[in-house]
């Protein structure tokens, strides 16, 4: 689907700590925004993805800081798709050619053969979970509320967390939340879920949340993130296997860019600034940019403390 919308703006690009209103709703600030744009580098006529979209803050910027751009807007997550459909339509952008498909970022290169598109200009990567997404009661990425223990990005995937939770093996589970969680913890973890499933299964967040608690002992919980956090994270990564769809899309994607494109990457945790850090320093067709990554300032953390961990990388496409 394409929109086009007719009303002229103007767009100064905005220090972290001024973000526009538009981009601030109380439930998502883009992260990183301003390194972001530079990053990408965008040039008028160029074609540009933002490949998880979330609720469009990065993508909003994109079209303001440089209206004549074009862009995919692309997520796995149908209802965020829609939502950032719609948050679009309403910002008073200037001609903007958008177009939103829904798919995984792994899935790239097809998604644009498909629309007939041989490369493109520049991709961002935010591999953070929104805030949408978080504060959505029903889908079971937080403990924050009582919810079912879904965690699905893809609501038609087969595997949900309690699916994960209630059925795999105590050892399969412990190096689950041990490898993806960086959980010290994972075999106590483990072996508390396994007792309590015997007699009932787990089917809230919160029910999960609390045994995970009681299972790590009380003098290491920490004083600004709940003992269960680790444990969330590495049953979100794998119930949408996370890593994998990383690997493929940061061994695919440099293939669609054209000369000079760039691969802009944010990340959240350890296992995927890794991951990103290696392939830009050793893909053939990549030029790594950043020596190191690029974090955010205090002032940004001050405005937004989910951005505390986000790193981004950056690099460019060469000739091959």
């Amino acid at each position: 689907m394409r929109i086009s919308n007719n009303i002229p703006v103007s767009y100064p690009p905005s220090p972290p700590d001024e973000l526009p209103d538009e981009l601030i709703d109380g439930s998502h600030i883009p992260v990183l925004l301003e390194e972001v744009l530079t990053g990408l580098d965008l040039k008028p006529g160029g074609f540009y993805v933002d490949g998880t979209t979330g609720m469009a803050g990065h993508s909003i910027a994109m079209l303001k800081a440089c209206p004549d751009i074009h862009l995919l807007c692309l997520d796995w997550d149908a209802e965020s798709l829609e939502k950032a459909r719609v948050r679009v339509q309403q910002s008073g952008l200037a001609d903007a050619d958008v177009l939103f498909v829904q798919g995984n970022f792994r899935d790239l290169p097809e998604i644009l053969a498909g629309e007939g598109i041989d490369a493109v200009d520049g991709i961002l990567l935010d591999l953070g979970i929104s805030s949408y997404q978080l504060n959505s009661s029903e889908r079971g990425f937080s403990f924050l509320r009582d919810a079912p223990l879904d965690m699905r990005m893809d609501r038609f995937g087969a595997v949900t967390a309690a699916d994960m939770v209630n059925g795999l093996p105590e050892e399969n589970l412990a190096n689950l939340i041990y490898e993806y969680g960086e959980e010290r913890w994972s075999r106590r973890i483990a072996r508390a879920i396994v007792d309590r499933r015997q007699t009932l299964p787990f089917r809230t967040t919160l029910d999960l949340a609390h045994v995970v608690a009681q299972a790590i002992p009380r003098r290491f919980h920490g004083r600004h993130l709940h003992p269960a956090t680790k444990t969330f994270q590495a049953l979100r990564i794998a119930v949408n296997r996370e890593m994998d769809n990383l690997r493929n899309a940061l061994e695919m994607l440099p293939s669609c860019l054209k000369p000079q494109g760039r691969f802009c990457v944010i990340s959240f945790h350890s296992l995927e600034d890794r991951m990103v850090k290696d392939t830009f320093r050793s893909h053939a067709l990549l030029q790594n940019l950043t020596k190191k990554p690029i974090t955010p300032s205090g002032a940004e953390v001050s405005l937004n403390p989910r951005s505390r961990s986000a790193k981004l990388r950056i690099a460019v496409r060469i000739k091959n």
